[in-house]
């Protein structure tokens, strides 16, 4: 299977249940043409860049899903017969997958996002040489300065004759 993910841009007006009936149908194609949807997220109503329909807000919606062509041309076909959708734009990211994999791919990337930063003590306990660290610092200070101090700093002034 393939992974692909469609950005879905539908009608702001809508109610709560109409948009999950939407959502539903999304997924029930997917899933009738041998397709897993893996996630479904809802950004919600933005601004749009310019008006499509005379609306300038549209709902945004990210549908991640693995599934065959006929699948993702099953998808765009109803996207571009119903009216509750304004745009939708899909996109292949993987070629060769499977949905198990893209899950243990999500679930490492929320563990990284979840993990403490270093703190300070940590780095204050860690085995750096304190001369090292000094003078690495002001090598630091004396590339932040500017171009044309360094240069003055390192020539001397010519005596005019």
């Amino acid at each position: 299977m393939r992974r692909y993910e469609t950005v879905i841009i539908s009608d702001p007006d809508l109610s709560e249940e109409a948009r999950t009936a939407l959502f539903e149908r999304f997924k029930e194609i997917i899933s009738q043409r041998g397709g897993e949807v893996i996630v479904l997220n809802e950004w919600g109503t933005q601004r749009l860049a310019y008006t499509i329909k005379k609306k300038p807000r549209g709902f945004y919606s990210h549908l991640d899903y693995c599934g065959t062509g006929k699948s993702v041309d099953e998808l765009e076909r109803f996207c571009r017969i119903d009216d509750r959708v304004m745009k939708y734009l899909t996109v292949m990211l993987e070629e060769d997958t499977t949905p198990e994999r893209i899950r243990e791919e999500i679930a490492r990337k929320a563990e990284a996002k979840n993990k403490p930063p270093v703190a300070e003590a940590d780095v204050e306990d860690s085995e750096i040489d304190p001369e090292t660290a000094a003078s690495e610092s002001v090598e630091a200070e004396v590339h932040d300065e500017k171009p044309e101090e360094v240069v003055a700093q390192t020539t001397e002034p010519h005596e005019e004759e």
